[in-house]
């Protein structure tokens, strides 16, 4: 069965074809993405794998060093469901505006 890995501290100029090669080395690769910044279109420094025989991977590969950086490797969690635009606004974020100032509503 394939897992999906979660890939961290990527060296930026890392590529999908890469991560896919070394990956490789430890069972069958079925994805790899390089998340990247919207704007600039310039990689975030992690990435996802999913694999056939993760565990192995993740036991190898975990704090290996690629591309001068020391991996982080584990099993990826599922994305928790995020308010649209962060924690940023909504009433009750930083009253201190709202409140002449203060951190507390009077």
């Amino acid at each position: 069965m394939s897992k999906k890995l979660y890939v961290g501290n990527l060296n930026f100029a890392s590529t999908e074809e890469e991560l896919k090669n070394l990956f490789s080395q430890y069972g069958d690769v079925t994805s790899v993405v390089i998340i990247k910044d919207k704007n600039s279109g310039r990689s975030r420094g992690f990435g996802f794998v999913e694999m056939e025989n993760a565990d192995a991977a993740i036991a190898q590969l975990n704090g290996k060093e690629f591309g001068g950086r020391p991996l982080t490797v584990n099993e990826a969690r599922e994305r928790e469901n995020r308010r649209q635009g962060g924690q940023r606004g909504g009433f009750g974020h930083d009253n201190r505006r709202r409140f002449g100032g203060h951190s507390h509503q009077r």
